[in-house]
């Protein structure tokens, strides 16, 4: 018996050894200690469960002005949250740990972004008051907007354009597909 205590204790101590002279063994032996806590630690009860939120309606397809998205910067009774990029509003609701109040990018909610999106810039100085023709930007910042506005089209709503001063609405379809960025068709100034 003593015999079989000797040749275990010298496999354990051969084994320890092979283990701890090879970078790869040890690596090896790392990987599998953070697999196994994983498991473990992913068994625990995290604590009870809080309810999401129920989702905001879809907003129906409209254009709108520069002082109707303001209405929409997360703080209203539905907390819809929207944003111009690009002269395109989207809604970003979906979005509003990054978008809404106290977000990273807050202070784009309700606002044309696409200066501040352009020049990486969350200060006062990257909102304005009024509608922006950025055309003061760079031929990298526009593209900068540009990339931006895809990103927004394939990840958020699209609601309709940003309207500027003495610019008409477009008539959106009430069937109209709600991913479809078919151009609608204008109203006219007759009266």
């Amino acid at each position: 018996m003593a015999e079989y205590f000797t040749a275990l204790s010298e496999f354990f101590y051969e084994f320890a050894i092979d283990i701890l002279y090879s970078p790869l063994n040890l690596v090896l032996l790392g990987v599998c200690g953070v697999l196994v806590y994983k498991l473990v630690r992913g068994r625990q009860d995290n604590g009870p469960v809080i309810p999401r939120e129920p989702p905001v309606p879809k907003m129906k397809k409209q254009d709108l002005t520069l002082h109707q998205i303001s209405e929409h910067n997360g703080l209203g009774p539905d907390g819809r949250i929207l944003m111009a990029v690009n002269g395109k509003i989207f809604d970003v609701t979906r979005g509003k740990r990054f978008y809404g109040p106290g977000g990273p990018y807050g202070v784009f909610a309700g606002k044309d972004a696409s200066r501040g999106l352009a020049t990486f810039s969350v200060g006062p100085e990257a909102i304005k008051d009024e509608c922006d023709d950025l055309s003061d930007l760079t031929l990298e910042q526009m593209d900068s907007v540009r990339e931006w506005e895809l990103q927004f089209m394939e990840k958020y709503d699209y609601i309709g354009k940003l309207l500027r001063p003495g610019e008409a609405p477009s008539e959106y379809s009430e069937d109209e597909d709600d991913q479809s960025m078919a151009p609608p068709t204008t109203k006219s100034k007759s009266a």
